[in-house]
């Protein structure tokens, strides 16, 4: 076992060391840009790309020419917003999503707002679902896109994608999905889950950093978007640029190993998440649980503990890389709106804690955790002027 623990999944995961064999030769030997037709540096380096597209599209099911690479799942998510709206918005100006969707998708649909289009935030429910029926009664003639992530980054809830995308499909709107924490660690099928557009990035899944990818359905109608990168018509148009070539060989193989791996991974993941769980609540009183334990995403362990400060226990937990919420506001002292959203109260929010497990997280890690957590706990708790044992 080695220190400091690391259980900060959700934010990044540590790259496989097969993804980092598989990228070495594109740094110093096979340099070329797979824009360079005339040379065999070129032809390699587009041959590798190729692979690696097909190595991505099977692991959504996904034809390889639906795969359009980005920089990342925030690229991903601006992409698929603003190149819909932009492209029908002749049709109409209403978008739907959901109020605990990621900053990337947030933001993207705040900007839309700025511009003319009009915004409807659907509510989630105590464990972080979308009612189908309040998706139904919000969708309206001039409604051109749905977007519901997925899973959820702080507290795992996986949502009825498949539902959403019949509903969709129904009623002739684009269905837009994040699937930034899905994809790598769950089944993940686009044409089961009837999606156009799905936003996911190789970071997540033990691969490099500073590569992504938007599924753009084609078939039986093929989906248009309008670019949002102009300059050399690279990736059918769609995105302009020179391509990363050792990311997405990297990239590709990072999706090769998950499906070979997701089943036991699955499994086993699931049962240290469990065991995390189990150990924490059989030894503290006042723990919360946010998020549905059933549906949710095998690494996640969302809690919120009663007396302490999520920054505080954090800063005590020097040993071990645990979060508050998402790592792109991490630096913000505003309570989560995920766990606002499903009715935690704001100081509840603020003593959430986010344990994000991982491919390479051991058993001792999880033994050692619990632990930690328990002394922890009891320590701030002694000194806490909002905890009282009567309380919980």
């Amino acid at each position: 076992m080695k220190f400091p623990i690391y259980l900060d999944n959700h934010a990044t995961t540590p790259m496989d060391p097969q993804v980092f064999e598989a990228m070495k030769p594109y740094f110093l030997e096979k340099f070329g840009n797979a824009a360079s037709r005339n040379h065999s540096f070129g032809w390699e380096a587009k041959s590798a790309v190729d692979f690696a597209r097909k190595q991505i599209a099977k692991l959504l099911n996904a034809e390889p020419s639906e795969i359009i690479f980005t920089s990342g799942a925030t690229e991903s998510n601006n992409l698929a917003l603003k190149g819909i709206a932009e492209t029908y918005q002749s049709k109409g100006k209403h978008v739907i999503t959901s109020v605990i969707e990621h900053s990337a998708v947030l933001d993207t649909l705040s900007y839309l707002a700025k511009v003319g289009f009009e915004v409807t935030y659907l509510p989630v429910d105590q464990n972080g679902f979308v009612s189908a029926s309040k998706l139904k009664e919000s969708i309206r003639p001039d409604t051109i896109l749905v977007s519901i992530m997925t899973a959820n980054n702080e507290i795992g809830t996986i949502q009825k994608i498949k539902e959403i995308g019949r509903i969709c499909s129904e009623h002739n709107v684009f269905f837009h999905t994040d699937a930034a924490q899905a994809i790598g660690k769950i089944p993940f099928d686009v044409k089961d889950n009837n999606v156009d557009l799905v936003s996911f990035t190789a970071h997540k899944f033990y691969g490099p950093k500073g590569i992504g990818a938007l599924f753009i359905k084609k078939k039986p109608n093929p989906v248009k978007i309008i670019p949002q990168i102009l300059g050399g018509g690279h990736e059918n148009g769609l995105r302009s640029g020179t391509l990363n070539v050792a990311g997405i060989v990297g990239f590709g193989k990072a999706a090769e190993v998950c499906i070979q791996l997701m089943p036991e991974e699955f499994k086993n993941i699931e049962r240290l998440r469990n065991k995390l769980y189990k150990g924490i609540v059989s030894q503290l009183s006042g723990i919360k649980l946010n998020g549905s334990l059933e549906l949710r995403l095998p690494n996640n362990l969302n809690i919120s503990i009663d007396g302490i400060k999520s920054e505080s226990f954090i800063l005590e937990m020097k040993d071990i890389a645990v979060s508050s919420g998402a790592a792109c506001s991490s630096e913000s002292l505003k309570p989560s709106h995920v766990l606002l959203s499903i009715g935690r109260t704001k100081e509840e929010a603020r003593s959430s804690v986010r344990f994000g497990l991982g491919r390479f997280t051991i058993e001792e890690e999880i033994d050692y955790t619990i632990k930690r957590v328990v002394e922890i706990v009891e320590k701030i708790r002694v000194v806490s002027p909002t905890y009282s044992k009567t309380d919980s």
